[in-house]
């Protein structure tokens, strides 16, 4: 029996990052005997998702990792994608640099990944160069998401915003909603969907059948989170009806024939 500690960075007002990553893990426990997860958070003061907030909250991050690396977890998941993006370009390689010095500091020394990087590097990794996402947020930040994306040399064709302020409300917004949502972006010619480019924004009831009905690979930040948790433990990146990153089959680069 194999046993992981997760450490979950979570800001104060995120209910949805303690509950996919979650239920991934424990759908994949119900497949693979032998393995098994437990989740342990500390948070970072959050309400409303605007460039302030999120600035002073990542300072909290700090401390977090402390807190976390105090448990001696496995691998620490820094979860909000918005809060490394609002911050520049490669930001999330210097907060994940800095976060996994502090645990060395503690004297438990543990792996720091970030969702917003952790969605950058799967998307390079799946070989995609055009896709089109969806966020909770109001325009001006889904702009620099998206900018913070073609930093990296993937080309964002199209975006929708859905103008939620209230991180309280991001996480009550209906997953299966996307299922809709998603018939006004623009698809063609993209590699990959991202169907939820925030931690918050609940969507992993929604991403297998949205998959299914546009026929293209579609991610989430979450999945992207729970996909580099398992290759930082070198486990098998599996997870049953997670969309094309976590199925077991080999996951080669995107053909654009």
């Amino acid at each position: 029996m194999s046993h992981y500690r997760i450490g979950l960075i979570v800001p104060s007002s995120n209910t949805t990052m303690e509950t996919e990553i979650p239920a991934m893990l424990l759908r994949r426990m119900a497949d693979i005997p032998g393995e098994t997860f437990t989740f342990h958070s500390s948070r970072m003061r959050m309400q409303h998702v605007n460039p302030e907030e999120l600035k002073r909250m990542d300072v909290d991050s700090d401390r977090c990792a402390i807190e976390l690396s105090d448990a001696d977890c496995d691998v620490l998941a820094y979860a909000c994608l918005v809060a490394i993006m609002c911050q520049g370009n490669q930001y999330h390689k210097k907060s994940e640099q800095r976060l996994r010095q502090t645990t060395a500091a503690n004297n438990h020394l543990a792996p720091v990944i970030s969702s917003a990087g952790a969605l950058v590097r799967s998307l390079h990794e799946m070989g995609a160069k055009r896709i089109s996402i969806i966020t909770p947020y109001m325009k001006p930040l889904t702009k620099q998401v998206v900018n913070y994306i073609e930093e990296t040399g993937i080309e964002v064709i199209d975006s929708i915003s859905l103008e939620v302020p209230d991180n309280l409300e991001v996480g009550r917004l209906d997953p299966m909603n996307l299922v809709n949502v998603v018939d006004d972006l623009k698809i063609d010619g993209t590699d990959v969907v991202v169907l939820s480019a925030c931690v918050q924004m609940p969507s992993l009831p929604a991403v297998q059948i949205v998959q299914d009905k546009i026929g293209k690979p579609v991610v989430t930040a979450a999945i992207a989170t729970v996909y580099e948790i398992l290759k930082t433990l070198g486990l098998e990146t599996y997870v049953s009806n997670a969309g094309y990153l976590l199925e077991r089959k080999p996951k080669p680069s995107i053909s654009r024939a």
